[in-house]
């Protein structure tokens, strides 16, 4: 624990200008950012007498050893910059909302040449136009259902678009009149382009316009006795109502705006917003934290503005935002918005009338989730804690395995073999955590061997981090044969329900270790981190236990590369598939745990996702490699050219065959980069034939997907 006095500046050496701070541990990590409108106060405020402080930041300033800042020049720069930091940095005391499902958003891609309309979860893209997000994609699906009839934009995938331009033949809804049929020129993409631009602006609330004109559409062909476009034109109209009775109107003057409701105790808050549009809710969303820093409501609130609208521009941030409580600097706050939106945003809190009606419902669902998360994760709790205590206890460990690393080798008949690792802290998935490995020290299959390589690698990875920032010490000569630090405790990694710690530091080595050897490190393995850059590093942490899928062989090829390593203090295992028994190193039977067990449960969820995660990962690579041609290799030939010349030949066999000013016929292709090809191609060696087993007789390769 250190003295915040021995890293206190000096006075009068913070300025008293508005800027960013951020709070360091010994390791240079990042811990705390903050903003303030006057440094010099509120950094000063982080070093009175720790008794007047409260406990969370207490604790914050006991663990930081350095502080440092930098000057802006308006608080709506401090703004920016605070989140910026936060996003890079992931502090472990700031509040970090944790969205608690995937939300689909029904998007329209605009920047494509014909614009589709699809459900798209995860990160916002440039040029894509998004609705909600909605609360479940069937909600989606049955709305763009509705809204097809009228506005028949494209709803199929690029190879689906593709095929249909190819055979000029369109697909199911473009013979249904669901679809304007771009693929086969029954628009051309300026008019689909409107039908898109029109789907868009009944989906952003400005619905009246488009059913009065289909009404008075059909008005006029029923006085045209035009019966069936009249009855056509009636049913588009009843399609847009059912649309718009999915959202009930719930603010009668067609506002856009946001409401954002929290609902908090001691330890956690959550939070629901509303998104309405046009007077309806398009969609909602709920977020919960863990409040790992002193933060009130109004902090609570700044903290979701930021993350809520640190990515949007334009129309994604709307011209109201209502909110519980205004945050410290409402004005700045309110400027960024502004800013980020191109104009004017209000952001206030509702005082009478339909909009305090509607933030009373949102608090509601605020306070249901609240106590739905408190009720999930005590009972989360409970089993999680009873399978790691009794996975210690028939382990034979000292503490609980906070931290658990299983690994897993994955290849098909030892062609593609790699390897899997996968992070469960205190009995979750972080697969933030989750690495790949290719298995490159050797070739075939070796099941041992590959398991003994990349618990090394890994291992190896974790010593060079701790020799890099200093995490351990040398205190005196190697013993001869030493190889890595000598035995000890180490630190319990982050939980999965709060801040993440860092790892504590590991004992002082027997001796100089040198720099780990990396040569064998895969493409796959993470790249090295920076020094003293604040983020979190790669393999930083240590497990206390570490799974092999397998049983002894496997077992003790990870405790022998350990052990290779000087590393004894980590616990190892294997759960083999057979019988679902556990094995440990040097012992001849295996531990076999009640099939009732939850610590059995948890040892099955970790080797299961480890398998998963490896073969997942085998399957890719080896549908790479059957993919694969000759024709890769040469150098400036691009898809189109090799199309061309599959094309042209019919096959890669018969390209083989041609010489270089056959090759140069082709349109597009040089004499040097035909020159290349048959290089390429003389250099490989042609596949054997295929063989009709039945018949014995040689099947003629006929085309040219690969060689």
């Amino acid at each position: 624990m250190a003295d915040p006095s021995s890293y206190r500046p000096k006075p009068g050496q913070i300025p008293d200008s508005p800027g960013v701070y951020k709070f360091r541990d010994e390791h240079r990590r990042v811990i705390y950012v903050g903003k303030a409108k006057n440094l010099r106060q509120r950094v000063a405020n982080y070093f009175q007498d720790l008794a007047h402080l409260h406990p969370r930041t207490r604790t914050m300033v006991t663990t930081a050893a350095s502080v440092e800042w930098t000057v802006v020049s308006t608080e709506v720069e401090a703004l920016q910059l605070e989140y910026s930091w936060i996003k890079e940095f992931d502090p472990r005391f700031n509040v970090k909302y944790r969205d608690d499902k995937s939300y689909p958003y029904l998007a329209v891609t605009l920047n494509e040449e014909f614009p589709r309309v699809q459900v798209m979860r995860g990160a916002k893209k440039k040029g894509v136009r998004y609705f909600g997000p909605y609360g479940h994609a069937w909600a989606i699906r049955e709305t763009v259902d509705l809204m097809l009839r009228v506005f028949p934009v494209r709803t199929c995938s690029a190879g689906v678009f593709k095929n249909a331009a190819r055979t000029g033949r369109p697909c199911l809804l473009g013979y249904i009149g669901k679809c304007s049929a771009p693929c086969v020129g029954r628009v051309t993409p300026e008019e689909h382009r409107e039908l898109a631009d029109d789907f868009c602006d009944f989906m952003a609330g400005r619905t009246g316009t488009y059913i009065r004109r289909l009404e008075k559409d059909m008005m006029q062909a029923a006085e045209e006795m035009e019966y069936e476009r009249a009855a056509r034109l009636r049913d588009d109209a009843e399609a847009l109502k059912r649309a718009m009775e999915k959202s009930a109107v719930v603010l009668a003057d067609a506002t856009d705006a946001d409401l954002i409701a929290v609902a908090e105790d001691e330890l956690e808050a959550a939070l629901q917003i509303f998104h309405v549009r046009g007077g309806r809710v398009r969609g909602q969303r709920g977020w919960v934290t863990d409040k790992v820093e002193a933060v009130d409501t109004s902090g609570l609130v700044e903290h979701a503005l930021q993350q809520l609208y640190g990515e949007e521009r334009g129309d994604a941030v709307p011209k109201e935002v209502l909110v519980p409580a205004l945050p410290e600097d409402a004005e700045a706050v309110s400027q960024w918005l502004a800013e980020r939106r191109g104009s004017q945003v209000s952001l206030r809190i509702p005082q009478r009338g339909d909009k305090k009606d509607l933030m009373a419902t949102v608090q509601r669902n605020a306070q249901q989730a609240l106590g739905l998360h408190k009720t999930k994760r005590a009972s989360d709790l409970t089993t999680r804690s009873r399978a790691l205590e009794e996975i210690a206890e028939a382990l034979g460990l000292d503490t609980a395995p906070l931290r658990i690393e299983c690994y897993d080798i994955s290849h098909l008949q030892g062609d593609d073999v790699v390897a899997s690792m996968v992070v469960f802290e205190d009995g979750l998935a972080r697969k933030s955590e989750y690495r790949r490995f290719q298995i490159k020290g050797f070739e075939g299959q070796d099941d041992v061997r590959s398991m003994h390589e990349v618990i090394g690698r890994r291992f190896k990875r974790y010593l060079q981090d701790k020799e890099r920032t200093g995490e351990w010490e040398e205190t005196q000569e190697a013993a001869p044969g030493a190889t890595g630090p000598a035995p000890g405790a180490i630190g319990p990694a982050p939980g999965a329900t709060g801040p993440a710690p860092g790892p504590a530091p590991v004992p002082a080595a027997t001796g100089p270790v040198p720099a780990p050897d990396l040569t064998a490190a895969s493409p796959d393995d993470e790249p090295e981190p920076r020094e003293d850059d604040g983020r979190p590093k790669r393999f930083a942490y240590p497990p206390q236990l570490v799974v092999v899928d397998g049983g002894q062989p496997q077992v003790a090829a990870a405790k022998r590369a350990l052990d290779e390593l000087g590393i004894d203090d980590i616990a190892v295992c294997g759960l083999a598939k057979r019988l679902e028994e556990v094995w440990l190193p040097d012992d001849d039977d295996p531990v076999v745990l009640p099939r009732s067990s939850e610590g059995l449960y948890l040892l099955q969820r970790v080797r299961d996702e480890a398998h998963r995660f490896a073969i997942t990962y085998q399957r890719a690579k080896r549908a790479k490699r059957f993919r694969s041609s000759p024709l890769d290799d040469v150098s400036g030939l691009g898809e189109t050219r090799k199309q061309a010349l599959i094309k042209h030949f019919g096959s890669v066999k018969k390209l083989r065959q041609a010489t270089i000013d056959e090759i140069c016929e082709v349109p597009g292709i040089g004499r040097r980069t035909a020159e290349s090809v048959a290089a390429a191609l003389a250099s490989t060696t042609p596949a054997a034939p295929a063989v009709n087993t039945a018949t014995g007789e040689i099947i003629e390769e006929d085309d040219g997907g690969s060689s």
